[in-house]
């Protein structure tokens, strides 16, 4: 045998393996594997994920909903809720990696089909009771002319109407004030089905800031700094909690029964109206839900005036809506108001002239002291016994009266379209044709048109189809008894909060998608982007531009002053 050269002895040693050599091998193999894992539970947990903020994405203008579109010959006594669609996380192309967001979880509940609640989730602030419940302790205060103590009882509204003369149903109807609607939203959203504790999967975030009582007890006879007090108070506790870092408060929203001019002050001149609530940078983020809101921003939206029906259940409603369908109306139109002597532009003058002169039409004047406008029974017996209730501007563009109306089976005749149709597009049809009618002031004011004839034209079928449209319309124009639920009918509540979560999950989706929600925004046109058909991204010329045309300061000085005038004509009528 030939034996192997010496120089592979210490290599063929080392094939063989000794225990030391063994060890060392072993001992760098797991350390190899350990980092490996490490370095994947790193990749996984602080690289996927890091969450990026509302402030690290697109920046896009404050949005206003645009409405669904409604036909009232179509819409069902009952009605069921639609999810909205799953969403799925989304691959930046540039990093190659996936974005995800604080508010994902919100929006994949509607993933879970065995809960009702998927993607309508709503948290309320537990805001300090100096914002809202203290101000009802001081009920008193609320009102220059009025004692809101009763008022503000039964939930928010007021005491119970007796139905003396059977204008009203026995249950259901109270003397409610047209400025509550800060307390019955808030008693009603306590009655909300979908309320959660979790804020990170709610559709949106609900502020029970008292707003409008807020600012009534200080338009009169206060410093601008007391009336912005608690304004500035609510924003620095809100800005403070880690809800408002999610989306830096584009997803929040509160409520004020009041105008939108009442919470626009445009100066620091103590004699300049209102508090500067809704011109503070964080407010902007927000969406504030006003009886009466402005053509001209983005960050408000019109909700209706309370009127005196507030049912606990539905039958109540389809009990009414069926005696409204069945009255005889003798009087082709109606008015219930006073003139404005002071305001050379208004046509009430001319409308009061018109109903003196007329045979089929009834005016009920309004005016300080003892006045029939001051009764409920006799505004609504007018109302039901009339085929057209005339809806001229009050102090501002919008009335009471309007929703009192329709509520009576009445077909509103409006006068400009910041009366109703650029105001209420969350709860009123696009097509106002098929509820309405609408006459330009103009016509009245320069052209002398006649009322009587005007509507005279009309057919009798047509106004039957017309008035069947408003009455349909009734369960989304009343708010419901706060204590109790309405089985299957969508109250003004439920139609304003889904339009809010609707709002927000639209806004969300576009952060995630990178996109804004209109081309080249204009926040002077917001009456304009709320008439939009879906898809519409982009707005132009419109009919109704010589109405809105005028300088904007020029419009806010007008409306500023329509809110001074509205307070001193509070009792005078429903305006």
């Amino acid at each position: 045998m030939r034996r192997r050269p010496g120089a592979l002895a210490p290599f063929e040693a080392m094939e063989k393996g000794s225990p030391k050599n063994q060890q060392t091998r072993l001992c760098f193999l797991a350390s190899l594997s350990a980092f490996f894992w490490i370095l994947l539970l790193y990749f996984h947990f602080v690289v996927l994920g890091r969450s990026t903020t509302i402030e690290d994405s697109v920046p896009s203008p404050p949005f206003k909903l645009e409405s669904p579109i409604v036909n009232v010959e179509s819409i069902p006594a009952r009605v069921t809720k639609e999810k909205p669609p799953v969403v799925k996380p989304v691959m930046n192309t540039a990093t190659e990696k996936v974005v995800t967001y604080p508010f994902m979880r919100a929006l994949r509940t509607v993933e879970n089909k065995s809960d009702p609640c998927g993607g309508r989730y709503i948290y309320v602030h537990n805001l300090p009771p100096r914002f809202n419940e203290d101000m009802l302790k001081e009920c008193k205060s609320l009102s220059l002319w009025t004692n809101m103590c009763k008022f503000t009882s039964n939930e928010g509204l007021g005491p119970p109407l007796e139905n003396v003369e059977g204008v009203f149903e026995n249950t259901g109807w109270y003397a409610t004030n047209q400025f509550a609607v800060d307390v019955i939203f808030n008693n009603r959203m306590k009655q909300y089905e979908c309320l959660t504790n979790d804020s990170s999967i709610a559709a949106a975030i609900f502020v029970p800031f008292y707003a409008g009582f807020d600012i009534a007890r200080y338009l009169w006879g206060y410093n601008i700094s007391r009336r912005d007090a608690a304004s500035l108070d609510l924003v620095d506790w809100l800005m403070k909690r880690p809800e408002w870092g999610i989306m830096g408060g584009k997803d929040h929203f509160l409520v004020a029964g009041r105008i939108t001019w009442d919470f626009r002050r445009l100066t620091e001149e103590e004699s300049d109206w209102g508090n500067k609530l809704l011109f503070l940078p964080a407010a902007r983020n927000m969406s504030m839900l006003v009886v009466e809101s402005s053509p001209w921003n983005a960050n408000d939206f019109g909700i209706p005036y309370p009127t005196y029906f507030h049912p606990a259940k539905d039958e109540e409603v389809f009990v009414w809506q069926d005696r409204m369908r069945n009255l005889e109306r003798k009087w082709l139109f109606s008015f219930a108001g006073a003139p404005r002597p002071g305001n050379p532009k208004s046509i009430r003058g001319q409308i009061i002239d018109q109903c003196r002169q007329s045979k089929v039409g009834k005016l009920l004047e309004c005016d300080f002291g003892e006045s029939k406008c001051h009764s409920p029974s006799s505004i609504m017996q007018m109302f039901q016994s009339s085929l057209f209730c005339l809806q001229p501007q009050g102090d501002s563009y919008t009335r009471r009266s309007a929703f009192d109306s329709m509520l009576a089976g009445c077909i509103p005749v409006f006068f400009h379209p910041g009366s109703a149709y650029t105001q209420y597009t969350w709860h009123l049809p696009k097509n106002y044709t098929t509820y309405s009618v609408f006459i330009p002031e103009d016509d009245i004011r320069k052209r002398n048109v006649s009322i009587e004839e005007r509507l005279s034209q009309i057919s009798p079928e047509q106004v039957k189809i017309m008035r069947e449209a408003v009455i349909n319309l009734i369960p989304r124009l009343i708010y419901a008894d706060p204590r109790s639920k309405l089985e299957t009918l969508r109250d003004a509540f439920d139609v304003a909060v889904d339009a809010v979560i609707n709002k927000v999950t639209k806004l969300r989706r576009n952060i995630i998608q990178g996109r804004t929600e209109y081309d080249n925004f204009v926040e002077e046109n917001s009456w304009k982007y709320d008439l939009l058909d879906e898809g519409q991204r982009e707005v132009g010329a419109h009919e109704w531009d010589p109405f809105f045309s005028k300088p904007k300061d020029e419009q806010r000085d007008q409306s500023a002053e329509a809110a001074k005038n509205s307070w001193k004509n509070e009792q005078r009528d429903q305006s």
